[in-house]
């Protein structure tokens, strides 16, 4: 086994840790369930709720699925899910969930279908494909996928020739982040991040809702930093859980944030406070970095931010005394105004003044357990380009861009996509101005959804396939960057309730539809594992038993062992970037105020809540009963003068005449006057949404505009104002 260098507050009940205490049999498979209907027997899977991938241990009782908790000896959880992973059993039980498959009936977008049988839509599906493949070519075919899950299904894909493929959690959430750190550091922050939260003396959260967003081991960190006396410093329009904690909250300005990055710098260099002993070994072209700052002053950020001056400087002081265990987070869903890859590079190059990066309370070195690949087939070379990003427009795109692809299916250029398959992602509530995205698939010849629920884009279908749970499944192996290194396997807990199928035998199915089968030689997916695991040095027989395999920690910092490799042109951390200046762009990061919006207007603000994750998790029945539907969040000042309270429904109208759901309000002094907030992932309109069906309002609906980085092509959507419009 070799390793690769490179990255709740929900307490379990004690009556839980009793029971399962009490349990024997852990790893067995659904097939002993038939034959152990009394009792209760445990299988370790790993988390699909969200992207974190946390181990975890699900109980069944009596042949019904019963619990779910962390596996204790994940590294990610220790023990501990949070609020959504608790809460998984609703996905399996979920009455709204997909069924069977089905194909369309009436024109796109009406919902109507006929329940057919797995071959009927997979013959349906694998006729249209070859009919592309031969009228268009097989890269007329496209692919959005989220999640490990997609693994199999782009594999499939692949092997028909297609290569245009995205997830928007690049173009529309942290894609701006990896390119600004990637052109300071020459490397990425990762998934999950390398942020040594616990280690943290001083933690600076700028938009960065820890606490809401529940990635389980920031959280974790988080509490435990604050337990310890960590000085925390939270930058937010909103005060937010994370604010309550923070020794500082700065109430900024909404789109002004690289102005205080600017001004925080600017007070680091001038008075003295950078680690200059760190920036003379690693830094490259720090004099013109610094000569750069000499007008950002905290007067000049003043007046941009709302932020007094005494506090810019102090704050930044507070960062210098604790560094370099001072960690700026570099945040995950980053797209706000469009300058987003720069304002990225901005945290990263604060980040260096400070010495933060691979070192102890900042960002740690992560390292992966080295898992060979399947030895497949190679796949066939595509004939075009990929069109996503034609001529390198945007040059530092390092991954697929979802809205790319959608350009290139509504514009036919630089050749048309009549095929797309969307595995695991709303892209009706993901990607910004859903008229664009309706248009799209209006252009295509085939669209195929595969998701566990009735999603609006499956609306839009022309074949919609039900896949498994996480929690009836298999999937592909988690060798996971971190600071212990380790493998996770994801297993079936229980069997699907209807007729629902996991992903990979989808992908398999329609690969040999397709005259692809030499692409699957293994029989079923365990031979597929079994496999890989055996080809690492590992044992299955033990991966399926615990859940989890540690491998061999790596020094995490500098001052341990960790190379101090920068995968920049100069091989160094690039205050002043030649590759940018080369490409037209700033060296530096500069600053540009934000546009301002329609008189009387609200700057419309979205983020996540801890027990819901996207737009996936409304119909289920234990979290939404936890938040059933989102309000928006008022200034009292603001309240008070459109005559209103808390409670009182309104409807939202943005700068296009957009009009939203009615929504509660939730009257409070803890957001600025000049803007609003709204939980992310309400307001469905797909009728097969019984539960969640018009509860709260969307704040994709009204997010009609969006301002494109032109450094890496990521869609800004802080850029939409709403007005309130009281409900009769």
């Amino acid at each position: 086994m070799n390793t690769l260098s490179r990255r709740r507050f929900l307490k379990i009940s004690s009556a839980s840790i009793v029971a399962a205490g009490a349990v024997s049999g852990v790893g067995r498979t659904v097939a002993d369930a038939a034959t152990a209907e009394k009792g209760i027997r445990q299988v370790p899977t790993f988390c699909d709720i969200c992207f974190w991938k946390c181990g975890a241990v699900a109980s069944v009782r009596d042949g019904k699925l019963w619990k779910i908790e962390g596996n204790p000896i994940d590294p990610l959880c220790h023990g501990r899910l949070c609020p959504r992973g608790t809460g998984g059993i609703g996905a399996h039980t979920d009455p709204d969930r997909l069924r069977s498959p089905l194909i369309r009936t009436n024109e796109r977008g009406e919902e109507k279908w006929k329940e057919v049988t797995w071959d009927e839509a997979l013959d349906y599906i694998a006729q249209r494909m070859k009919k592309i493949a031969t009228e268009h070519g097989p890269e007329s075919m496209a692919a959005f996928a989220h999640g490990i899950g997609g693994t199999f299904l782009k594999h499939t894909l692949k092997a028909y020739g297609a290569i245009n493929m995205a997830a928007p959690s690049f173009a529309q959430c942290r894609g701006p982040r990896e390119v600004g750190f990637e052109l300071t550091f020459g490397d990425v922050v990762g998934s999950p991040e390398r942020t040594d939260i616990e280690n943290s003396d001083c933690l600076v959260l700028i938009g960065s809702h820890l606490g809401e967003n529940m990635h389980n081991t920031q959280v974790q960190e988080f509490a435990t930093a604050v337990g310890r006396g960590a000085s925390i410093i939270v930058v937010d329009p909103r005060f937010s859980v994370a604010a309550s904690k923070a020794k500082f909250y700065l109430p900024i300005k909404p789109g002004t944030d690289l102005a205080l990055l600017l001004a925080w710098m600017h007070v680091l260099v001038t008075e003295k406070l950078y680690d200059a002993d760190y920036v003379a070994k690693y830094g490259f072209g720090f004099e013109q970095f610094a000569a750069s700052l000499t007008t950002y002053t905290p007067e000049w950020a003043f007046v941009e931010t709302g932020i007094d001056p005494d506090t810019i400087r102090t704050t930044a002081r507070e960062m210098a005394r604790h560094h370099p265990a001072t960690l700026v987070h570099p945040g995950r869903h980053v797209n706000w105004y469009g300058d987003d890859a720069q304002r990225s590079r901005a945290i990263a190059l604060l980040n260096a003044l400070l010495g933060s990066w691979g070192r102890k309370g900042g960002f740690y070195q992560p390292s992966s357990m080295d898992v060979p690949a399947y030895p497949y087939p190679d796949y066939p070379k595509a004939t075009r380009a990929k069109l996503d990003n034609p001529d390198k427009k945007y040059p530092f795109a390092s991954e697929s861009l979802s809205t790319g692809i959608r350009d290139a299916t509504i514009s036919g250029l630089p050749y048309p996509v009549k095929g797309w398959l969307v595995y695991a992602t709303n892209l009706l509530h993901a990607l910004p101005n859903e008229a664009e995205t309706i248009e799209a698939m209006k252009q295509l010849d085939l669209l195929v959804v595969v998701d566990v629920i009735p999603s609006e884009t499956a609306g839009w279908a022309d074949v919609v396939l039900p896949e498994s749970t996480y929690l009836e499944r298999f999937d592909d192996l988690n060798p996971e960057y971190f600071k212990q290194p380790f493998l996770g396997l994801r297993q079936p807990v229980i069997e699907s309730p209807q007729d629902q199928k996991p992903n990979w035998w989808i992908a398999k199915k329609l690969a040999e539809k397709l005259g692809l089968g030499a692409f699957y030689p293994w029989n079923d997916i365990e031979e597929y594992l079994e496999h890989r695991v055996t080809a690492a040095g590992l044992s299955y027989p033990e991966l399926k038993q615990k859940g989890i395999i540690l491998g061999q920690s790596q020094p995490l910092y500098y001052e341990d062992g960790a190379p101090a490799e920068f995968y920049t042109p100069s091989g160094k951390i690039e205050f002043y970037s030649p590759q940018l200046e080369a490409a037209g762009f700033d060296p530096v990061p500069r600053y540009t105020p934000p546009a301002a919006g329609p008189p009387g207007s609200f700057r419309l603000l979205f983020g996540r809540a801890p027990m819901h994750s996207f737009s996936r998790t409304q119909s289920n029945r234990l979290l939404s009963d936890m938040m059933s539907e989102n309000a928006v969040w008022l200034n009292h000042t603001s309240v008070t003068r459109l005559g209103l309270k808390s409670d009182d429904f309104v409807r939202l109208r943005n700068q296009d005449g957009i009009v939203s759901n009615r929504i509660k309000v939730k009257a409070t002094e803890r957001i600025r006057p000049d803007c609003v907030y709204m939980v992310h992932g309400f307001g469905h309109t797909s009728r097969g949404l019984r539960h969640a069906f018009g509860k709260g309002a969307s704040d994709a609906k009204l997010v009609t505009r969006y301002q494109t980085d032109p450094l890496m092509g990521g869609t800004g959507m802080n850029v939409n104002f709403v007005t309130i419009e009281p409900e009769a």
